[in-house]
């Protein structure tokens, strides 16, 4: 009924007509047009595009920094989750809590500070709840990927503070056909997993600027095939001292299954993943706007690999006697379905201050359930609304910016033997804006946000709201032309979750007993970035510096306690600096027959620490990716090495991680030449089959990086 209410909402808010659209620009300093007819492969973009949810912001100053995966790059990359097709970027690691779930990091920040959006609306899922919570969002139906850093991306919420992800489709068109249908499709396979998808997509013209689109995918993997041991170091030693004290007492099948784990290898138990989507939108397209609507649904079935020894019992027996409920001997798996709702209008309204109006709304009604074997533990339901209303500005002599309003609401249960969260209800209103000043060689930029947060659950007795205010300010001076050096500085707040305050209880997924904190106050921080970027044409470069020192930061850790034979992990709220860097750079070396040699190089490091605690958990150590490519019309070939470093600056009761290096090469055939995106790309990825684990993994110790993996993947375009 409540979902009912808020489609019923959403239509009476767009039916008014004035819409928000993303529109793909130019790497100009042009404002992209609106939607209009397109050209032949109207959904291929080339690699220098930018297309950002924020459209209005001309080169993204503020932002010191957008990193787009399309194309080409990003069918050799895709992946069955976002944060692993994401994760060779600049900066970006990736939570890889099982290959059915795995979330992005940002410049060492996940969960509550990372924004993951579907053009320009947040997933409207729980995967920021927690990391054994998938996003709703099929890498096998985007288009394009974009990656916003710094902070300019408040506009799209507080819980962007650590940066946000954008992921673009085109359920709701943008662009008329000019043919009579123009169908995508993408089919691959990798050998690690046997995994086998295929998605495709088809846009119709119906007359009179009206278009419609269909999309599906279906995924569908088994368990996964590791380079090296399942068990990291540490816990293998646990289970081999676990395998001789149980000889010693004579208990030999017990010995025996911690021998058999301590030597695990090959296959990751409970690791295979089943998704299918399907989806339709229909839009008309006219020269002075747009107004389309689209409906989604998703479905998801995947195992969570088990930790060694982290059965626990619940009821009133004792021990594992015959009515004992054990559940480490329990595999654990999450069948997850999303049914989603969409909007999306423009309004060029010509007006002298005033250039367009737009709104962007979605809606979802989302429901998980964690089974253990075939028994169902615990059901969560989350339904959600977000809208956002903008009114951007006409450019007036270099001053150009948008003025908006987003609203927010989330309804969510949690029912079952271990629900360790009460029924909650969060809404949140924000009041944002962001200015452009083109001084010449001088650029200037400032955004500011208000938003105000409830959060309330009545089980439990306790209401909580929070006011917050965020601001940013930043310059660049154009040091040549396309060179350009800047800084931003931002002063950022971000009210608590319901997960943070209200958690109590056990996590059959994450295999923990998770305590929250109702009484945590508002997060605060202030920013710093300086960046250096240059594209010339023959090479780039980009790099930036940051830092943040927060007040308040709230922050989940083991206190190596147990509670119902879990170990304890519990929110605390201290002050923090995170501080880092990133830089990326690519250049032609030379031309070899009809050949071009290009090389291209990644870095990326972050420094987090809590106060009188130490290092923030789960923070990914130094970070090099450098590769070598040969690029023609019709043929690429390209070989890369990414090394990692060890990560032994870990937090209590938390282990280090061992480095790694991995050796990556894939070839890409275009018959008919660039100007069509039809392609056979193969690849081979780990090469050297070696042990990896992710240190911002929840699970890194028991659940590694994939082995070798052969890959071919076929992409038709007509």
């Amino acid at each position: 009924m409540r979902l009912a209410t808020l489609l019923a909402a959403t239509a009476l808010a767009t039916g008014s007509g004035a819409a928000l659209a993303q529109v793909e620009s130019e790497p100009a300093k042009t404002a992209a047009p609106a939607p209009t007819r397109g050209s032949d492969h109207l959904h291929d973009t080339r690699p220098g595009d930018i297309v950002v949810t924020a459209d209005f912001v001309k080169e993204l100053n503020l932002l010191a920094g957008t990193n787009v995966l399309t194309g080409a790059n990003l069918v050799r990359d895709i992946r069955p989750q976002i944060g692993d097709t994401l994760a060779k970027l600049p900066g970006v690691s990736a939570t890889s809590f099982s290959p059915g779930a795995s979330r992005p990091v940002l410049r060492g920040f996940q969960g509550e500070r990372i924004r993951v959006l579907t053009d320009g609306i947040g997933s409207i899922d729980v995967s920021n709840t927690s990391a054994d919570h998938a996003v709703t969002i099929d890498p096998l139906t985007a288009e394009r990927i974009e990656v916003l850093h710094g902070p300019a991306v408040l506009l799209f919420g507080s819980q962007a503070i650590g940066g946000a992800v954008n992921v673009l489709d085109r359920r709701i068109p943008r662009q008329v056909p000019d043919e009579f249908a123009h169908v995508d499709g993408l089919a691959s396979y990798g050998s690690a997993a046997d995994e086998r998808s295929v998605g495709a997509s088809a846009d119709f013209p119906l007359g009179g600027g009206v278009v419609a689109h269909v999309d599906g995918s279906y995924r569908k993997s088994d368990d996964l095939r590791v380079g090296g041991f399942v068990l990291s170091p540490e816990l293998r030693a646990e289970q081999r001292a676990i395998a001789a004290e149980e000889a010693e007492e004579g208990h030999a099948e017990e010995a025996a299954e911690a021998t058999r784990l301590a030597n695990l290898r090959g296959k990751l138990p409970d690791s295979a993943t089943e998704t299918t989507t399907v989806g339709g939108g229909i839009a008309i397209i006219r020269d002075r706007g747009s107004l389309g609507f689209s409906v989604g649904y998703y479905d998801s079935n995947y195992g969570v690999p088990s930790r060694p020894g982290a059965g626990h019992h619940h009821g009133e027996e004792e021990g594992e006697d015959e009515d004992g409920h054990d559940h480490g001997e329990e595999s654990v798996s999450i069948g997850m379905k999303q049914f989603r709702f969409d909007a999306r209008g423009e309004l060029e309204v010509g007006g002298g201050f005033v250039d367009k109006l737009r709104v962007r709304i979605g809606a979802a009604d989302y429901k998980h359930t964690e089974f253990e074997g075939d028994e169902v533990g615990t059901v969560f339901r989350n339904q959600g609304f977000e809208g956002r209303f903008e009114a951007v500005q006409a450019d007036r002599g270099g001053w150009r910016g948008v003025t908006g309003a987003q609203y927010y609401s989330r309804d969510f249960s949690a029912t079952g033997a271990e629900a360790f969260l009460p029924p909650n209800q969060t809404s949140q209103t924000g009041l944002f804006t962001l200015q452009e000043f083109d001084l010449g060689a001088f650029g200037l930029e400032a955004a500011a946000r208000y938003e105000h947060t409830d959060v309330a659950a009545s089980s439990v007795g306790v209401d909580r709201n929070y006011n917050a205010f965020s601001a940013a300010i930043g310059g660049s001076y154009e040091l040549s032309p396309q060179v350009k050096a800047g800084i931003n500085l931002s002063r950022a707040a971000r009210a608590p979750s319901a997960e943070e305050l209200f958690s109590n209880g056990p996590h059959v997924a994450t295999q923990s007993f998770e305590v929250g904190d109702p009484n945590l106050r508002t997060e605060r921080s202030w920013g710093g970035e300086i960046y250096l970027r240059a594209q010339r044409p023959t090479w780039s470069f980009s790099a930036a510096a940051f830092a943040s020192w927060f007040d308040n930061y709230i922050y989940q850790a083991a206190t190596g306690e147990e509670d119902d034979e879990l170990p304890v992990f519990q929110y605390f709220q201290r002050d923090a600096t995170y501080y880092g860097f990133e830089m990326q750079g690519s250049a032609k070396l030379f031309d070899m027959g009809r050949f071009s040699i290009q090389a291209d190089g990644v870095a990326d490091y972050v420094r987090a620490t809590v106060d009188e605690a130490g290092p923030v958990p789960r923070i990914p150590p130094l970070r090099l990716l450098g590769g070598v490519e040969a690029q023609s019309d019709n043929i690429d070939g390209r070989v890369e090495v990414e090394w990692v470093d060890s990560q032994k600056r870990t937090a209590d009761f938390e282990n280090p991680t061992d480095g790694y290096t991995m050796v990556n090469a894939s070839v890409a055939w275009r018959p008919w030449g660039r100007e069509n995106p039809t392609s056979i790309i193969l690849s081979a990825n780990n090469i050297f089959d070696v042990e990896a684990r992710r240190h911002a993994s929840f699970t890194k110790d028991f659940v590694p990086l994939g082995g070798r993996d052969l890959r071919a993947s076929l992409r038709v375009s007509f």
